[in-house]
C-alpha cells in the first residue's frame, strides 16, 4: 500500500470516528432533553422523600422495576440526580451499553454494569448505588399484573451486608400505565440480541408519575458463618421486597389522590 493511500485511509477512518461521536453526542442530547420533557411535563413526575437519601456516605437504593421499556431506571437517574448533591450510580444490565445513543448515555449518567464486587466497592467508597432487583422480569409482567413484585435478586443484601450500607427502599408509580405489556414478540428479540421484546405503545402514555423513597432500612450486623451470612441475606432481601411492595400499594392510592 502507498503511502499516499495509507493517509487517505488514515483520514477517512478519523473522520468516520469523530462523525459517529459527533452523532453520539447529537442523540444524547437529544434523549436528555426528551428525557426533562418526559418527567416535568409528560408524567408531571412528583419525588417525594428525598430527605430519606443520605447526604453522606454509603447506600443502597432499591426500587421496583416496571414498564414494558423500563423507562423508569432513565426517569429515576435523570430525576435523583437533579435533586442531589452527590453522585448516584445506577447498576444496569449488560444488554443496555449495547443500546445505540441509550447505552452511551446511561454510562456517561453513572449506569456500571451489574457485578456484586463493583458494588461493594463503590459502597466501601462511600458511594450511592441504586439497583432494579427484579430485574427484567419486572418488565416482563403482563398489565394484569401490575405492580405485583417479582422475586428480588439477593445480590444488594450480599453488598449491604458486607459494608454495613443502609438500604433505601424506593416505588416508581406510572410506568406501568405508561408503557403497559400486552405481549411479546421472541423472535424480534432474538434478532436484536435483546432478553425480550414488548408489544406495547410505541411511545409512552401520558400517566401520572410518582417516585417515593422510604425510610432507610439498617442491616444487621454481618454473621461469620458462609451459611449464616446466607440465611441473613435472604431474610433481608425479603425484608426489603416485602417493604417496597407495601409502599407500591399505598402509593398508588397516593398518585391518584395527586393527579385529580
Amino acid at each position: 500500500m502507498s503511502e499516499s493511500l495509507a493517509d487517505v485511509i488514515g483520514v477517512a477512518g478519523s473522520e468516520l470516528r469523530f462523525l459517529r461521536r459527533l452523532l453520539g453526542d447529537v442523540g444524547e442530547d437529544a434523549w436528555e432533553r426528551l428525557l426533562e420533557w418526559f418527567i416535568d411535563d409528560w408524567f408531571r413526575l412528583d419525588v417525594l422523600g428525598l430527605e430519606n437519601i443520605p447526604a453522606d456516605g454509603p447506600a443502597v437504593l432499591v426500587s421496583n422495576h416496571s414498564g414494558a421499556w423500563g423507562l423508569d431506571a432513565f426517569v429515576v437517574q435523570k430525576a435523583l440526580h437533579r435533586s442531589l448533591q452527590r453522585p448516584l450510580y445506577v447498576l444496569a444490565a449488560p444488554f443496555v451499553f449495547r443500546l445505540p445513543v441509550l447505552g452511551s448515555y446511561a454510562a456517561k449518567k453513572g449506569a456500571v454494569p451489574i457485578d456484586g464486587r463493583a458494588a461493594m466497592q463503590r459502597l466501601s467508597d462511600g458511594e450511592l448505588v441504586a439497583v432494579f432487583p427484579e430485574g427484567v422480569s419486572g418488565l416482563e409482567k403482563p398489565f394484569r399484573e401490575r405492580y405485583h413484585l417479582q422475586p428480588f435478586n439477593p445480590g444488594f443484601a450480599v453488598a449491604a451486608l458486607h459494608t454495613g450500607a443502609p438500604i433505601v427502599p424506593v416505588s416508581v408509580i406510572g410506568a406501568e400505565e405508561s408503557s403497559p405489556k400486552i405481549g411479546e414478540v421472541p423472535a424480534l428479540a432474538k434478532l436484536l440480541g435483546l432478553p425480550y421484546f414488548p408489544l406495547t405503545s410505541p411511545f409512552p402514555l401520558p400517566a401520572k408519575w410518582l417516585i417515593t423513597i422510604g425510610e432507610p432500612i439498617t442491616p444487621p450486623e454481618r454473621p461469620r458463618g458462609f451459611g449464616a451470612r446466607s440465611a441473613a441475606a435472604r431474610w433481608l432481601c425479603a425484608e426489603v421486597q416485602d417493604t417496597v411492595q407495601g409502599m407500591v400499594e399505598r402509593e398508588r392510592e397516593r398518585r391518584n389522590a395527586l393527579a385529580r
